[in-house]
């Protein structure tokens, strides 16, 4: 360990014991010595006694800095892994970070440009418009166009201090994979290496301008969600140019009312646009929280969502949408066996699962939720459930299903503050039974046909080859199999052959052991050695 990581370690220790979050360490071998030293450092004392556990580890992390910020925010979506109160806590977790200085942004954005800002800018705003982690935003306009853009820069300083931190993250996974008595389930190692992943992945803004394009695409002319332009020709891994859009913060419910906004239908639409994106698309903004989500002023009456930050999306293949449709219809109907047997089917829990036990779990769990009025029973928290029970069975850590949960919480939780008698159940249910209804009724066998039709013509005038080739290879096949049964055949009486010459020889060889006790030598010795010539001839015969 170098004497940097060294002194980071004895920061992260510092500020772990002054909120006192020792209280996680286990009763282990290992832990004895931590827990005593920890006695022994009577000065380093939890400052923050009378706050909850869940409370305390949010400050600390919040403290510890951007990177940890980070893994606190994503700890949050794994509520299959943290009870609720750490999990509820973890998703409060702000990103915000001092801005750097507005002059090495310039530096940084000419490096990436490879010249001068006024190039291809003019009135480049020196002072951030927002500052996160991983990057910061300024504003400009297009020099030709006069288009307003924002300029999206990763931090100069953020690769060393998201190494030094991830190389002790791994250190301290490691070390509590071993004392943990249900370190295999928590899977500390695994779940420090998918947050690297997701580090590396923010940190090019070549993928965040992909996603970006793509959701822009899939919505292009709708009315109900808007995704701003990305600027491909002057972005690249660690600048990012876009269009510049104003709107009303999603959370900001005096401004939308004061606008005239229509609530309950930018409400209803902010489920339809999720939905819509889940199982239209499989492509699905994954990071809708309320400073990533805006209205546009204009149309009040007819408002729509307008979506940035597109660095974290989820994406569902045509076997998940199929069992996830399945699964909520099924609890929309209190089919709780069908959900059971479901999940089995999907390969979600162990296929020697108890179907009836874990049916009957699912009823105890959801049956208290279903007393409610539809209207104020949780999606999300559905989910949730579901996720909890199925863990008790054994069930494997889907990465896209939590993906999805995480974020059908924000889109029912921003609903329900815009429009709190929003029915997400009456608006998501003819959703999913027209997506059923499209994937296995008639209009799924036309649309199949169709998608395959160009690939049947282009193949049409190949099918005299193929035929004749098919009907060639089938007779030679016919051929091997007739000389492989005659030769199976011939096999099977050779050794029926051998058989009876065996077992003659051995009654003759059992009449000269009789007859030698008579006084006819000369017919006991006929009787061996007729016996054991046929013994060599059944050996001869299984030989061949």
């Amino acid at each position: 360990m170098t004497p940097t990581e060294l002194r980071r370690l004895c920061r992260i220790i510092h500020v772990q014991l002054e909120y006192g979050l020792d209280e996680f360490l286990p009763q282990h071998q290992l832990t004895k010595l931590p827990k005593l030293v920890r006695k022994a450092l009577f000065w380093i004392k939890n400052k923050h006694g009378d706050k909850p556990l869940g409370v305390r580890l949010r400050l600390a992390l919040q403290e510890l800095g951007p990177v940890w910020i980070k893994f606190g925010q994503m700890m949050s979506t794994r509520r299959d892994l943290f009870p609720p109160h750490l999990a509820d806590e973890l998703a409060l977790l702000q990103d915000r970070v001092e801005p750097f200085a507005g002059e090495l942004a310039r530096q940084q954005m000419e490096a990436a440009l490879g010249g001068k800002l006024e190039n291809w800018f003019t009135d480049f705003d020196i002072k951030p418009l927002a500052s996160a982690s991983i990057a910061q935003v300024h504003t400009a306009r297009l020099k030709e166009t006069g288009q307003e853009v924002v300029l999206k820069i990763i931090r100069p300083d953020i690769g060393p201090v998201i190494d030094a931190d991830i190389r002790l993250m791994h250190r301290m996974a490691r070390i509590i994979a071993r004392i943990l008595p249900n370190s295999r389930r928590l899977k500390p190692v695994e779940v420090v290496r998918e947050y690297e992943k997701t580090l590396i992945d923010e940190l090019d803004l070549r993928r965040e301008a992909a996603n970006a394009i793509q959701l822009r695409r899939n919505f292009e002319g709708s009315e109900e969600l808007y995704v701003p332009e990305v600027i491909t020709d002057l972005s690249s891994e660690t600048l990012m140019v876009s269009e510049r859009i104003y709107g009303i913060q999603v959370s900001d419910i005096e401004g939308l009312r004061a606008n005239g906004t229509n609530m309950k239908l930018l409400a209803e639409r902010g489920v339809t646009v999720f939905f819509t994106q889940v199982f239209r698309d499989s492509f699905f903004h994954a990071d809708m929280h309320p400073g990533n989500v805006f209205v546009n002023p204009e149309h009040p009456e007819n408002p729509q969502w307008i979506g940035l930050d597109c660095g974290i999306v989820g994406t569902l293949n045509s076997e998940d949408k199929r069992y996830l449709a399945e699964n909520l219809l099924g609890f929309f109907n209190r089919d709780y066996r069908k959900v059971a047997q479901l999940h089995v089917d999907s390969g979600w829990v162990p296929a020697d699962t108890n179907i009836d036990e874990f049916a009957a779990a699912l009823r105890i769990v959801c049956e208290p939720i279903f007393a409610k009025p539809l209207g104020e029973i949780s999606f999300g928290h559905v989910l949730l459930n579901l996720f909890n029970v199925a863990r008790r069975f054994d069930m494997e850590v889907q990465p896209q299903l939590v993906l999805l949960q995480k974020t059908l919480l924000y889109i029912e939780g921003l609903g329900r503050q815009l429009y709190p008698q929003l029915d997400l159940w009456t608006t998501a249910k003819p959703f999913l039974e027209n997506w059923m209804a499209n994937q296995v009724g008639p209009q799924a066998v036309i649309r199949a046909i169709k998608e395959k039709a160009p690939f049947w013509a282009e193949q049409l005038p190949e099918l005299p080859e193929l035929l004749y080739d098919s009907l060639k290879q089938s007779k030679a096949v016919n051929q091997k199999m007739s000389e492989f049964y005659q030769g199976y055949r011939d096999t099977k009486k050779q050794h029926a052959t051998g058989k009876l010459l065996f077992g003659m020889g051995a009654t003759l060889v059992v009449c000269s052991a009789i007859l030698t006790t008579t006084p006819y030598t000369g017919l006991t010795l006929g009787c061996s050695l007729a016996g054991i010539t046929l013994w060599l001839f059944s050996w001869r015969v299984h030989r061949k």
